[in-house]
């Protein structure tokens, strides 16, 4: 059975409301938990189902996800595994981009007709989850299902996000309705489990996470006028096809924008996660870096964070905080509420040196800084006695070296902040 899946995970469109952080990268591509990109999560779930067939769809800034992809997933040339990446291309055909989810698939339909399958596991590229996708098609296969659909119980301050379905007694869909009205929310009660019930979650949503029977994928591409699953695919197959919603308990967030990213990362502090990176049986895999373990000096104090490997921390007090891969913070800063992704490179003694003399700013976080509230990206310039306090207090804003968002700062990737600067 584990063979018969093929992996198909969806790279999202331009991201823009996951900017700045999406304005160099494709939103898959974005680091996570300080050594992961996103797409390592639906990456991983298939690898810890044992379905090792994946092809990646992307068409916005896809240069630096085809790297991490390239130096990541290599497998044993006596294995059929492999993750491969489908940019939109425009041929004879297809002259146009990816206009949707459904259109994505459909125009790389022919690559996938390569590869013997009996199902289309659809996965985003832009979640955070552990799921043993295994369970589903095996719920799949048993409820003689031409399609199932991941579902999560939701209360009602949350269902206007999402595309809601009712089901009956059998778990199969009945309907569908995309982003509700609060109003309409009383008559889109489905039955939940115990657990869910005490908490409140009486509405199911998809969770964009898809099976479908070969034969039915094939037929539905050939429809060229559909263009989305969840706005179109889906609500018109309801009542055609045997639709099972399988329904998931565990821990899952969509990181649709800042906010969600933000608090996903920061949530991974928790003493308990509901994400757990220290887990045997769902191991999250990325790219093998030969770095050095974190050195820590000078009396820092770090609690309720996690600090990648590589990093040098010289007398910092670090709270409630995501530290990067090769961070490197000076004396005297104190880092809290904030997500440091990071460098990609170190600076070599001497180049530390002529910059000290030069009066230009190093890589990585200076002296003296209190930041708060903010997410730094990758190979940023932090100076001195810089002040990035973030909160309900601060507009929106957008500049050339920093957005703001909802009271999250965001310093833009290789921005260099001087000395004294604050916001």
């Amino acid at each position: 059975m584990k063979q018969n899946a093929l992996a198909i995970i969806l790279g999202g469109g331009q991201g823009s409301r996951l900017a700045p952080l999406t304005q160099s990268r494709s939103k898959p591509a974005v680091p996570i938990a300080g050594k992961y990109r996103l797409v390592d999560i639906p990456i991983s779930n298939c690898i810890n189902s044992d379905i090792t067939r994946m092809f990646v769809l992307t068409q916005f800034n896809s240069a630096s996800l085809n790297q991490h992809i390239k130096n990541t997933y290599h497998f044993s040339h006596f294995s059929t595994a492999f993750v491969d990446i489908l940019a939109a291309e425009q041929t004879p055909d297809n002259p146009t981009w990816f206009q949707g989810t459904a259109d994505a698939v459909r125009q790389c339909m022919h690559h996938f007709m390569n590869h013997e399958f009996d199902y289309a596991l659809i996965l985003s590229g832009d979640q955070l989850y552990q799921m043993n996708f295994n369970e589903m098609i095996e719920a799949h296969q048993k409820s003689g299902a031409a399609i199932s659909i991941a579902t999560l119980p939701v209360n009602a301050k949350e269902a206007p996000e999402f595309g809601i379905l009712k089901t009956d007694s059998k778990n199969f869909i009945t309907s569908f309705i995309e982003k509700p009205n609060a109003s309409l929310l009383p008559e889109w009660t489905s039955e939940v489990s115990d657990e869910s019930k005490a908490e409140g979650r009486h509405y199911l949503a998809s969770m964009g996470i898809y099976i479908f029977n070969k034969e039915l994928l094939v037929e539905l591409m050939s429809n060229q006028d559909t263009k989305d699953f969840g706005k179109e695919i889906i609500p018109q197959a309801i009542g055609k096809q045997k639709i099972l919603s399988y329904q998931y308990e565990g821990y899952w967030t969509d990181i649709g924008n800042i906010d969600s990213f933000f608090e996903a990362n920061l949530g991974l502090t928790d003493d308990i996660p509901k994400f757990n990176l220290f887990d045997n049986l769902s191991k999250i895999y990325t790219r093998a870096r030969v770095l050095p373990p974190s050195k820590i000096t000078g009396g820092s104090s770090i609690d309720k964070s996690i600090v990648a490997e590589g990093c040098i921390i010289n007398g910092a007090k670090i709270d409630h905080s995501v530290v990067g891969i090769r961070s490197r913070i000076g004396k005297g800063s104190s880092i809290s509420n904030s997500y440091l992704m990071g460098n990609d490179f170190y600076q070599n003694m001497e180049e530390i040196s002529t910059n000290y003399k030069k009066g230009i700013i190093n890589i990585g976080i200076g002296d003296r800084c209190q930041i708060n509230n903010t997410i730094v990206d990758k190979n940023c310039r932090i100076g001195n006695d810089v002040k990035l306090i973030g909160g309900s207090h601060l507009e929106d804003k957008n500049t050339t070296l920093l957005t703001v968002k909802d009271g999250i700062i965001v310093v833009k990737k290789g921005a260099t902040l001087p000395d004294g600067f604050e916001i």
